[in-house]
């Protein structure tokens, strides 16, 4: 069953770059109203009410919260630390949107996930690469047993990218993985589901010392049949022509190559490629390429919020990125830390 488009107001807390460049023009696509905006810099937020025809600007939380109650999804795009002093000034039962990451860590997500539950409150977390339109593609070639059984999904990032666009990672004892593999490891869990095991290492860069790391490697460990592996660089500053950034799905009898350009020569990007390849049928034994309509900026941001507006409305239970969902993605993300401390097996001890 199609589920109808609803139209519950959207109200935004803050006003930085990630809503100015996705949140707001995703909603616009979408039809999405936004009736209010708050920002501790005003000039922001009324910057961003002119460009995208937001009806009031606020003064503060507290003043959104006392104008709207309950009738609006409360959507905000702030640092981790900042969800839980948020969500102690929304009222109970509210809808609310959190950007991702969900914590710093699994104990924060906890907190957080306690605090929600605790207010009765209609929570999903901005988890929305698993939304962009060329991975909800490949779901849905999954589900039609197009690849066949699937036994290998490869992330692999190997860009450079301006870190000093987003100050306040470098002030961040997690980064890395916390603030972008986090993206990769909930679509392999949206794909695949909840991996079994967890294993990591993730790395500094000597012309980033100031940053926790910029590199990572993950295995999700779904048994011997399986294989998902995520590799990220963020260092590789040799002009964009070997860039590269992939998701490559692997099965018995296709294979799927998504090209999700957002990341080669940030923040200008190249075009989105999604590739695939089946032994049966029609286009059998040769790669075809498949135009796909949006890409992962803004246009998954667009699916985060119609779970959002399909659960308020009550037309489904909770979102798909649910608060417990994302809880899940925080304790793969926080295995992998564990995993990075613990480290690998010492060649020293079979000399």
């Amino acid at each position: 069953m199609e589920l109808k488009k609803t139209n519950t107001p959207i109200c935004i807390i803050g006003a930085g770059g990630i809503v100015a460049d996705a949140h707001l023009p995703a909603y616009r696509l979408a039809g999405f109203p936004v009736q209010g905006i708050v920002n501790r810099n005003r000039q922001k937020a009324e910057a961003l009410a002119e460009k995208f025809g937001i009806q009031k600007v606020y003064n503060s939380l507290e003043e959104m919260v006392a104008d709207n109650r309950n009738d609006v999804i409360y959507d905000f795009a702030l640092p981790a630390s900042e969800i839980i002093p948020v969500l102690q000034l929304l009222p109970e039962k509210a809808a609310v949107l959190i950007q991702k990451p969900y914590g710093e860590s699994l104990a924060e997500a906890k907190a957080i996930h306690k605090l929600a539950n605790e207010k009765l409150m209609l929570a999903g977390v901005n988890f929305q690469m698993r939304f962009a339109p060329y991975i909800l593609e490949a779901k849905q070639m999954i589900s039609e047993g197009q690849l066949g059984t699937v036994t290998d999904v490869e992330v692999y990032v190997n860009v450079h990218t301006p870190w000093n666009l987003w100050d306040f990672l470098f002030t961040k004892e997690r980064m890395e993985i916390n603030y972008h593999s986090i993206h990769y490891i909930d679509t392999v869990r949206s794909l695949l589901g909840n991996p079994e095991k967890i294993f990591a290492r993730t790395f500094k860069h000597p012309q980033s010392m100031q940053l926790a790391s910029v590199k990572s490697n993950i295995i999700m460990d779904y048994g011997d049949m399986l294989r998902a592996a995520i590799h990220t660089n963020h260092n590789h500053d040799y002009g964009y022509e070997k860039q590269e950034s992939y998701i490559k799905i692997e099965g018995t009898q296709g294979v799927i190559k998504i090209t999700f350009g957002a990341l080669i020569d940030y923040p200008h990007g190249v075009p989105d490629k999604f590739e695939f390849f089946i032994t049966e049928g029609a286009s059998a034994k040769a790669w075809q390429v498949k135009p796909i309509e949006g890409t992962w900026f803004p246009h998954a941001f667009m699916g985060t919020m119609q779970q959002m507006q399909w659960a308020k409305s009550g037309a489904i239970i909770k979102p798909e990125n649910s608060i417990d969902d994302a809880l899940m993605t925080m304790a793969c993300v926080e295995a992998a830390y564990v995993s990075n401390q613990k480290g690998g097996v010492l060649i020293d001890d079979f000399l």
